[in-house]
Formats: C-alpha cells, structure tokens, sequence
C-alpha cells in the first residue's frame, strides 16, 4: 500500500482501483474543462502572511454550519454515483462524516436511498434536491427525507438542463454500467471494485427506483431522467419547497450576487457558492472568484458556503479568508471513497484538517472561527470590483 499524504495520492489510487466511466464521472467538467480547472488553479495566486512567535497553542477547528456544531467547517457535498464509485458508497462515506463529526450530503441521484443511509447511520444527515416536473415525486422525497430525519435540505438549483459533459457521453454512462465489451474488459482490471460490487443488491438509483411513477427497471429509469430535469425552475418553486420543508434551507449553485440576492428574499438559511464542479456552465468563473462578490452583497445577512476545487486545507482556509463559513467537498472524498473505501473518506477528512489546522498556525491563529481576509496578502486574489 502507497504512503497517503495528500489527496492527490488518492486521486491516482482511485484511477487505478474504479472503472473509468465512473472515475472520469468523479474527475471531468462539461466542454472543454476550463472552469473544471480553474476552480482549482484560481486557488493557487492566493498567498498567506506567515506570522511567527505568535502562542499557536490550543487550535480549534470547530465552529457551526446553519446551527450544526461541526468538528471542522467542511460537510462532505451530495455526489451522484458515490455508489459506483465503491459499493456501497454513501453509507460508508455518510459512516465516515459521522464518525469525524462533519455533515454528509445525500444526493437525490444517489446509488444508496435514504432509508439505507438513516438505517445504517446514527446521527442526521442532509439530504440534497432537485426540481423535477413531477411535482409528486418531490412531495413524497422531502416526506422521505423528514421521515429519515435529515437535519437540512440542499435545493440545487443549477441543474435545468444538464451541462454538455463530453466524458460521461463517450463512456456511455449509466448505473448499473451496461455490459458492452470495452466496459467488461475495463472492469476486469478492477477487480476489488467488482467483488464489492456483486456483494451489494444497490447498482441503481435508490431515490428513484420504485418510488418515481412508472420507473422500475434501467430503461424506464433512463427514460424518466431525460425529461424529468425543470427547465422552468423559479423562485416560486423555491417557495413551494420551503412551504413543504420546515427545516433548515441550503440553495445551492449560486455564482451571482442578485441570484445570491434572491435567496436571502426566498427565506433560506445560507447559500453555497457553487459551479457544481465545473460540470454545467463551462466559461463560468470559478467558485473562489465568484464568492468574495457574494459575500460582499450578502454576507451578514445569510450564511454563505462554497464549493468547487477544495483539494486540500489550504483551500479550505482560503474560502474562509474570502468570508464563506463552510465548505464543501465533492471529489475530495470521492477520490478516498475510491482508493479505499470508508477509510479512504476518513483518510480525506483526516489530511484536509491536518493541513487545514497547520496552515491557520503558520498564519498566527488558533481559533477557526478568527480567520478573515488578514491571513491573507492583498491583491492575491480577485475582488468583488473585478466580478462585478
């Protein structure tokens, strides 16, 4: 087994160990790739004052996201696939989250359903939504999700229509994976991901199967995704969900400061500054450059997170310099989820708080919840004038 050090060692151990339709799912952007990259890259100008012979002492990472006390501010984002990625993949990562002591996301288009991850957890997860046109189908998933006990409902609102995702479509993507020769003999060469595989009975969306009308097999499942997706998505639907949840609210997908502007009028709880990975708008800024603008058009009236290119604590602390109160990770814990399971996912979160917890002492302070843009040296990254 290699020495893991970073989650870049994870990200080669889980190319190695997943098939490739379900790695380049985790690891691809829509188009050409350039705001896929640029969400990590446009971490990289941001630089750190160093402060020395300051008493580093008793660090603490811990602080709250939307009321929820958590061991550090990063939740683990909802993911699509994360069954595919490993057998079994959000129970183990939800097993991981909750045994660290941070939020994990469920997705709507997740391989585990809600009932399985709330039978093999303890504690409340969040569960994360999309708009579909059949209305009923939503009802009865936020009745799902209350019964399981979710303690917060992540409404994403970026996915209208699906972003052009050349990968996912030369791969032929779907779950179960059909069974067309190249991906027979790709599987073959994942051969731990294949025993775990045919020891688990969830290969599909346990969300949707049996639960959506008419949608009991692959193809009928297929065929309701395609036309399922709400083109004419409003604010007045962000309104019927939040009449129908009476918890706390999470809008995911905002890159702009009126639509930032929006959500503190629709009620929400806080907002994440999100590109969803690079997968949807290519040409889009990146989720670092986009946040100082939203946080200086709404910070102090709703709770802002972002995501989209954290790949380390540094980046972690960086967002929070920049005025976002949590983060979230996506293919972080994918890419632990991948190489090595449940272990993987709690190896991700144990390298992000080493460094996350190293570089605030570097920066002269010992307590998460101080840091602002003073860590920072001025003019390393893109302000709220430059984005307007």
């Amino acid at each position: 087994m290699p020495v893991i050090t970073c989650i870049e060692d994870l990200r080669v151990l889980a190319q190695k160990r997943v098939p490739r339709m379900f790695y380049d799912y985790a690891d691809a952007g829509s188009w050409t790739e350039s705001t896929y990259r640029a969400n990590c890259s446009d971490f990289e100008p941001i630089k750190f004052r160093q402060r020395v012979a300051v008493n580093m002492e008793n660090r603490t990472l811990r602080t709250t996201m939307v009321g929820q006390d958590v061991r550090m501010p990063v939740a683990l984002a909802p993911t699509g696939f994360t069954g595919m990625q490993h057998a079994d993949g959000e129970i183990l990562a939800a097993r991981a989250a909750e045994r660290f002591g941070v939020p994990f996301t469920l997705s709507t288009m997740s391989i585990c359903s809600i009932e399985d991850v709330a039978a093999r957890t303890s504690k409340p997860f969040w569960f994360q939504l999309y708009m579909m046109r059949d209305r009923g189908f939503i009802e009865r998933l936020i009745e799902r999700a209350k019964a399981a006990n979710c303690s917060a409902l992540v409404l994403t609102l970026d996915l209208q229509v699906l972003g052009q995702r050349h990968k996912d479509l030369k791969n032929g993507l779907s779950a179960p994976p059909k069974l067309t020769l190249p991906n027979i003999l790709d599987m073959m060469t994942k051969p731990r991901w294949c025993m775990g595989m045919l020891q688990t009975p969830r290969r599909s969306f346990g969300n949707i199967v049996g639960h959506a009308s008419n949608v009991s097999d692959l193809s009928s499942l297929s065929a309701w995704t395609a036309q399922q997706f709400d083109p004419a998505l409003s604010w007045a639907d962000v309104e019927w969900i939040k009449q129908r949840w009476d918890g706390k609210l999470i809008i995911k997908g905002i890159m702009d400061a009126e639509d930032a502007r929006l959500a503190v009028a629709s009620g929400a709880d806080a907002i994440v500054v999100s590109n969803h990975g690079g997968r949807q708008l290519d040409g889009a800024l990146s989720s670092i450059a986009a946040l100082p603008a939203i946080v200086d058009a709404v910070g102090n009236q709703i709770e802002v997170h972002m995501d989209s290119g954290i790949r380390s604590g540094q980046d972690v602390i960086k967002a929070l310099a920049l005025g976002a109160k949590g983060v979230y990770i996506g293919r972080a814990f994918l890419y632990g989820l991948g190489a090595m399971g449940e272990e993987g996912v709690s190896k991700t979160l144990d390298i992000i708080e080493r460094e996350l917890d190293i570089t605030m002492a570097f920066c002269g302070l010992t307590d998460v919840r101080k840091v602002d843009k003073s860590i920072l040296i001025p003019g390393t990254w893109m302000t709220p004038q430059s984005v307007a």
